[in-house]
């Protein structure tokens, strides 16, 4: 039996796979691409690193978009930037960001309180202040980054290459102009982790010499890894502000659990909220070899595109999949992938959402507004515009 059609343009992404995954699992679009529909399949194609290549991009794209040994040696000197004592030293800068925005939108409200964009008025300037704080990049980058946010979200939905080629110049060209003064300045320049990032030496196996050699990264790469941790981030950490403050103006227990909770409590209930509804909607493959998959055949060289989204609201491993279960949940959440691939800024993201949740909720109630929302449209998820008041805690 042929895999049924799938054509997600111009819908948004919950809706559209909802009622297509319960036709199969595994669906194509009207270009040929496979998409992955099923939690059992997504991370069966996640997992199997040597029948799908994550080199699927015309772009350079360091870590993420290597295989093998290569994409093992980027990730053992990329990953420790994510580590638990730097995110721990991490908190308090960010924590203080979240308090002066968080004052910033509430100065002078009343007791009625406000209506703000989530997305755009809290999670774009929350992103890039906590993003560029992170780097050490200068401040004044800003209103280029938000913009930029904006330029990338429209191209995204375009669809359009040349766009989407255009805006992803525009960053890179953000990133040089960071890199290069640090580059001149050489062991002057300013200790933060975009200068730590341009000295590692990243290890390189060779078969005929024991053990392994090391080489400093090219400009290239370092442009590359940090447009992947930056770039990727921005629109990402804006959209899940979006859905999750969203989520909170329906449930006011969860909020209460936010404000009142630990981290790790709030972090489980943050995952949930955006396995709900995830905003971080596929990625993609290329299957190496012929390949079955739920009883379909895929062709070597296929292009093949996993669906985070669907998968996450699998009827079939998520019996409820609107329910809110964070801790039963959890083994099976698939918002930063799996496998070797799995999102390496996982630490990061989880430590910017909860921080700007529970710094807005100490000191504000999130309310539904009148104004309705606007839902992304596939390749997006989650909010294009979330409306929310804000009510000051007396």
């Amino acid at each position: 039996m042929s895999a049924p059609i799938f054509d997600p343009a111009g819908l948004e992404p919950r809706t559209a796979t909802d009622e297509q995954r319960a036709e199969a699992p595994l669906a194509r679009t009207p270009d040929g691409t496979w998409v992955v529909l099923g939690h059992q399949e997504a991370k069966a194609v996640a997992s199997d690193h040597g029948s799908f290549s994550s080199a699927v991009s015309r772009f350079l794209q360091v870590p993420n978009g290597l295989d093998g040994a290569e994409h093992t040696a980027f990730r053992e000197v990329t990953d420790p930037f994510f580590g638990p004592e730097r995110m721990e030293a991490l908190e308090p800068v960010v924590r203080g960001i979240a308090a002066e925005l968080v004052s910033e939108l509430l100065d002078d409200v009343g007791a009625a309180g406000t209506e703000i964009d989530a997305v755009a008025a809290l999670g774009a300037v929350f992103a890039v202040r906590a993003q560029t704080a992170w780097l050490g990049w200068p401040a004044a980058l800003e209103p280029e980054l938000l913009q930029w946010m904006i330029d990338n979200h429209e191209a995204s939905r375009s669809r359009e290459l040349a766009r989407t080629a255009e805006v992803a110049e525009q960053f890179d060209a953000m990133i040089r102009s960071v890199v290069a003064p640090r580059r001149a300045l050489g062991a002057d320049a300013p200790e933060d982790v975009t200068t730590e990032l341009m000295r590692v030496r990243v290890p390189l196996p060779d078969p005929e010499i024991p053990g392994s050699r090391e080489r400093v990264l090219e400009d290239e790469e370092i442009v590359s890894i940090l447009r992947n941790w930056t770039g990727g981030d921005l629109g990402s950490i804006a959209l899940c502000v979006g859905v999750l403050l969203t989520a909170l103006t329906r449930a006011p227990e969860l909020a209460e659990r936010l404000r009142s909770g630990s981290f790790a409590e709030a972090s489980a209930i943050v995952d949930e909220l955006l396995r709900i509804d995830d905003p971080f909607v596929s990625n993609r493959r290329v299957a190496t070899c012929p390949v079955t998959l739920a009883g379909q055949e895929i062709g070597e060289g296929e292009q093949v595109l996993i669906h985070w989204t669907s998968a996450n609201r699998d009827e079939r491993v998520f019996a409820e999949p609107d329910g809110m279960d964070p801790h039963g949940n959890a083994p099976q959440n698939l918002v930063y992938g799996i496998g070797k691939h799995i999102c390496p800024g996982r630490p990061l993201a989880t430590l910017e959402l909860v921080v700007a949740v529970q710094e807005l909720l100490s000191v504000a109630d999130v309310r539904p507004a009148e104004t309705p929302g606007e839902r992304e449209i596939a390749p997006v998820g989650g909010w294009a515009h979330a409306p929310v008041v804000l009510v000051p805690r007396r």
